[in-house]
């Protein structure tokens, strides 16, 4: 007597760390269907460009509040953050999440300055000129990146300066956890 011969794996046989999709559009098509939405996802040439077709407006509303669920704690975190260094009178015009961190983005060496000051740093003798030269950006520069992880216990961010614009530094991106260090930091 012969067995009888076995069913066809399923899905639910295959093991769950199986390759993920190839494509970002993959990624896209499966998550969207796995939210319940329906919408038509196509590439373009070699995976540059995703598109997502027309939605209807409730699947747009439904997508909508889960973006705005799962970025909720980082935007409220960009949000604080941006508020406490307003009150020290530190502007970081490009302060914006991007990618689930928060990109703190150009800002003036003045302010990189107030913001190394507020965070614990050894203020720079008074005996500098008026408008900051060069060396000042690179010196406050490198001064906010060694002070930057001592206030916030460990995280870590890239302070570069801008050749065509020598009074601007660019500020890295950090992760929601270090901004909310960074955001007691500012408090206390």
């Amino acid at each position: 007597m012969n067995a009888p011969d076995a069913p066809a794996p399923t899905a639910a046989d295959r093991p769950a760390h199986a390759a993920s999709p190839a494509h970002a559009s993959d990624e896209l098509r499966a998550a969207l269907s796995e939210a319940g939405l329906h919408a038509p996802v196509t590439e373009g040439a070699a995976d540059a460009d995703v598109r997502i077709g027309p939605l209807a407006p409730a699947d747009a509303r439904q997508l909508a509040r889960l973006i705005r669920t799962g970025t909720k704690r980082t935007l409220k975190t960009a949000r604080a953050l941006r508020e406490i260094c307003a009150g020290h009178r530190i502007e970081l015009p490009g302060l914006r999440v991007r990618q689930g961190r928060i990109t703190l983005g150009p800002v003036r060496v003045e302010d990189a300055a107030r913001l190394a000051r507020v965070l614990g740093a050894v203020p720079p003798p008074a005996a500098r000129p008026a408008p900051l030269a060069d060396a000042d950006a690179a010196f406050v520069g490198a001064l906010l990146g060694r002070v930057f992880p001592e206030a916030t216990g460990g995280g870590a961010l890239s302070v570069s300066v801008r050749e065509e614009a020598p009074g601007l530094l660019d500020l890295g991106a950090i992760d929601a956890r270090t901004a909310r260090r960074l955001v007691r930091a500012l408090r206390f």
